[in-house]
């Protein structure tokens, strides 16, 4: 779920700015900034993402499996959770085309359903472990001292634990506590933001720490900014495409964590369908070996879609990645 060793990765735009601005202030020489130097530094990297046949292939399956979750259920004739005991554990036909479950329930809807769950949660948990590793990791290489020691002494505490079995943990507290099943995809989305934010703190401390001896802020010193605007307008800009690499990357991974807590029992419980508990419904030999549709649709869903995040992230990481620029 963590991704680690990414290299420095900077666009560089807050960085001229304050280098022209000391320019001027100590040279008496001051160039003028354009738009079409990022404009162009944009198409170069759109045009060696488009030379990546692989990072494109994932990205056209990322956006089939979305509009297909997302938009699919809205031509579907059938609900995710309309019995059917009439119908039960059909083979794939004309009317159903995956097949439906036990209690005569189309699987191609549950399936489209379930991606929506899965999707959501992965997105969500991302988004605020982001939210969440870059303000820590940022406040703690920039300030150091107390609020650097305090915060990387968390990170360490949550990260010398794996994050499976923590999660185990936390889903094992939650059907101890039964919380309702409505509630119980909010907290999934809580527990894996939990454990992915010491990763993401100590990869935006590491660069901010490498950041802030450079000499745009220097200039910024210089010209006597306030913490909070060297913070969030030249620092924090600049390590914008490692987030952007590590958040796609992390996807993939809450995604594929969220399956394994629905298998298990310990995520997002049934009715709702997610893929994790969609395959967890095949639990026996009998469907397994004779009713492969209960099972692989789902299965191929998460295989497709966790590679294919990998597979664009990957792709991002080399276009973002000025070591690889000609």
């Amino acid at each position: 779920m963590f991704c680690t060793g990414l290299p420095i990765l900077e666009f560089g735009y807050r960085e001229e700015e304050a280098d022209v601005a000391v320019q001027s202030n100590v040279a008496g020489i001051a160039k003028p900034q354009t738009t079409k130097g990022k404009s162009s530094l944009f198409r170069q990297s759109m045009r060696r993402l488009l030379k990546n046949k692989l990072a494109v292939s994932g990205f056209v399956v990322v956006i089939f499996m979305f509009a297909l979750c997302f938009i699919g259920p809205l031509f579907s004739p059938y609900t995710d959770n309309k019995i059917n005991m009439a119908m039960m554990n059909k083979a794939p036909n004309m009317k159903h085309w995956l097949g439906t479950d036990a209690l005569g329930r189309d699987i191609l809807t549950r399936v489209m359903q379930a991606g929506r769950i899965s999707l959501t949660v992965g997105l969500a948990s991302m988004v605020l472990s982001v939210f969440i590793g870059a303000l820590l990791g940022a406040i703690a290489g920039y300030y150091r001292g107390i609020a650097d020691q305090i915060i990387m002494r968390i990170a360490d505490l949550l990260l010398t634990v794996p994050s499976l079995p923590l999660l185990f943990i936390f889903g094992a507290l939650l059907s101890e506590w039964k919380i309702p099943t409505d509630y119980r995809m909010y907290i999934v989305m809580l527990m894996l933001s939990i454990v992915s934010w010491p990763g993401m703190a100590r990869m935006v401390r590491g660069q901010m720490l490498s950041l802030r001896e450079r000499e745009f802020m220097q200039a910024a010193v210089v010209l006597g900014l306030r913490d909070r605007r060297k913070l969030f307008n030249h620092l924090l800009p600049n390590i914008v495409p490692l987030l952007i690499v590590m958040a796609t990357l992390n996807i993939g991974g809450a995604i594929l964590s969220e399956s394994v807590l629905s298998f298990f029992g310990l995520g997002v419980m049934p009715p709702t369908p997610t893929w994790g508990n969609m395959i967890d419904a095949a639990n026996n030999m009998i469907d397994f070996q004779d009713r492969p549709w209960l099972w692989i649709p789902p299965g191929l869903s998460i295989f497709a879609t966790v590679i294919a995040i990998n597979i664009f992230g990957d792709g991002l990481r080399d276009v973002l990645d000025p070591k690889q620029k000609r």
